[in-house]
């Protein structure tokens, strides 16, 4: 048989044709006229070479073909309707990893309460987190990697972007820093000395690009490449850290570090949630990504609070 001249409509109305015996129930059941259902069955004798549908007295029977055909046609109708159907996800029961791709300070802030949801609702559920390499790692085979990205700054080349949450930024001391207080001002934030975050892929650090369009220069003793070790080495050392007020916060505690508000105000930072343009109707991606932007909220309902 050649399969460029099949109708499939021809296989709706031959399932049809064999649950009802009959060709006037068929036609009712998938909406066709009385005479519509006789020509499919006549195209359907004519395509299998068998009658499959016959008089027997004042009934229609299935011939021994017909009845060989019901089984396997039922498979393969659900085969064909599962192609146009979405998959749905079942976190209880899912096994699937996923590979998230953020900078420490987006492990640090949203790791703990992604973990805490993805234990309670999806305890066979992993994840994967790897570093934040710069955006000339974002490829086309990169994104076939990659279920989710955390990051500031435009959207990727297929890549949706959603934002995620909003942050500023300020200094990072050390609790007892003899020079704290003073930090607010030009002079003191000038003259002291400052640990840099260059976080792979970048020349620079963000806040150091910023003040130089507004011609100032910091003091840069320390050049790291990541915001938490900025923090430890800034809790161990009058050094001072330029780094996102959220962090500062999450880690005060345990780091023995204070808040300073600095003189030269860089505005608000979005951190963002990047999802590969493949994954946007993709249930499982979406659960994630739900998750994420929950926590989102929750922590711009908490700095709501805060103020």
């Amino acid at each position: 048989m050649n399969l460029n001249s099949l109708d499939l409509n021809l296989l709706v109305a031959l399932d049809a044709l064999l649950r009802e015996a009959s060709v006037s129930r068929a036609a009712m059941r998938i909406g066709l006229s009385q005479p519509a259902a006789s020509h499919a069955l006549q195209r359907l004798r004519d395509l299998i070479g068998d009658p499959l549908l016959v008089r027997t007295g004042a009934r229609m029977e299935l011939t021994p073909r017909a009845q060989g055909l019901r089984g396997p046609l039922a498979q393969a109708l659900d085969q064909v309707r599962s192609l146009f159907t979405q998959d749905e996800f079942d976190a209880a029961s899912s096994e699937r990893h996923f590979r998230l791709m953020m900078p420490d300070l987006a492990v640090e802030l949203l790791v703990p309460p992604l973990m805490e949801k993805v234990t309670k609702l999806a305890p066979n559920v992993t994840i994967d987190v790897v570093p934040w390499r710069g955006p000339a790692i974002i490829t086309p085979e990169f994104a076939r990697t990659i279920d989710l990205v955390c990051s500031i700054g435009d959207a990727f080349k297929g890549f949706h972007r959603q934002r995620l949450y909003t942050d500023s930024d300020a200094l990072a001391v050390r609790r007892g820093h003899p020079g704290a207080a003073k930090l607010r001002k030009r002079e003191a934030f000038l003259d002291a000395r400052h640990v840099a975050v260059v976080i792979r892929g970048q020349s620079e650090d963000l806040i150091d690009s910023w003040l130089r369009d507004k011609g100032i220069e910091r003091r840069i003793a320390l050049v790291v490449p990541g915001y938490i070790e900025a923090l430890h080495v800034a809790a161990r050392t009058d050094l001072v850290a330029f780094v996102p007020r959220r962090l500062i916060a999450a880690l005060a505690k345990q780091l023995s570090l204070q808040t300073v508000t600095p003189p030269f105000d860089p505005g608000i930072d979005e951190q963002c949630l990047f999802y590969p343009t493949r994954a946007q109707m993709d249930p499982g991606s979406i659960w994630l990504r739900n998750l994420m932007l929950g926590i989102g909220r929750e922590m711009e309902r908490g700095k709501a609070r805060a103020t």
